[in-house]
């Protein structure tokens, strides 16, 4: 009988304290929002939703530390989904009470808001990726490679979430609620689907695990995020004049398509070739 891989407490107490840290500064935010009587109940409601995922994410941390020195990564795949799950249901209704009091312009608050996601969000997917953990991956080329990719991913997720924050940093003119619904919940979807792909596709490489083979999640992040978000972008800039819209992010996507067709290509090359 093959003994059970060892734990690595240090991955599981650091990924534990970085999901609850951003789960209780979330809650921190609901309980402001609060008025009066309600902030108690709220603050009762979010301290047992905090207690029950605790429970659930006890064991589950336990499972991903325990194959993060394997090539399997399904246990952080499944931690992954509950993180966002629960975590941009706390920003849903986080960015509902911005919007139901526009008279308040905490522009502080709000900024600090888009901050916290984008540090937590990518903090955890790298402790989940855990490439320093890779000790089946011997070349540094290799290696390297394969934080080139997992940059791409990152970098994908600030895209995302610099949308998303359209949504709740102040705007001279708000965006009608069926096109705020549709951004809100595609870039829900994104941050759930797009990083499980990649780690999925980490796994599916094993202990032979190939890079420059590892095109599942380029191709479909041109498609979702680096076409689509130009779309959208450009749609809020021309028809509803939204000055926040980031040129920068533009520009990148447009680079991200060039160089990911180009990568595309090379591939099939070498493919055909050999």
């Amino acid at each position: 009988m093959v003994p059970p891989p060892p734990v690595s407490k240090p991955h599981v107490c650091i990924s534990t304290v970085l999901i609850m840290t951003s789960l209780v500064l979330m809650d921190a935010y609901l309980v402001e929002q609060s008025q009066g009587s309600r902030k108690l109940g709220i603050c009762v409601m979010v301290a047992v939703g905090d207690m029950c995922f605790l429970l659930v994410l006890r064991y589950v941390a336990i499972w991903v530390g325990a194959e993060v020195k394997t090539a399997k990564r399904g246990y952080a795949m499944i931690l992954w989904f509950l993180y966002v799950f629960v975590l941009e249901i706390k920003v849903y209704f986080v960015y509902q009470n911005y919007k139901a009091d526009r008279k308040s312009l905490d522009l502080i608050a709000r900024k600090a808001l888009t901050l916290l996601l984008s540090i937590c969000i990518p903090a955890l997917y790298l402790l989940l990726v855990a490439t320093e953990h890779m000790e089946y991956v011997r070349t540094f080329k290799k290696k390297e490679d394969l934080r080139n990719r997992l940059f791409w991913v990152i970098v994908d997720m600030l895209d995302v979430l610099d949308i998303q924050a359209n949504l709740w940093e102040p705007q001279k003119k708000g965006l009608p609620l069926w096109a705020e619904g549709i951004m809100f919940f595609y870039c829900y979807i994104l941050l759930l689907v797009l990083p499980c792909v990649s780690l999925c596709e980490i796994s599916m490489q094993g202990i032979g695990i190939m890079p420059h083979r590892m095109m599942l999640y380029p191709m479909l992040s041109m498609l979702t995020v680096n076409i689509t978000t130009i779309f959208i972008r450009g749609s809020n800039m021309v028809f509803f004049r939204d000055a926040r819209v980031s040129s920068i992010f533009m520009g990148k996507n447009m680079l991200a398509i060039g160089l990911k067709v180009c990568t595309f290509v090379q591939y099939q090359r070498h493919r055909h070739h050999a």
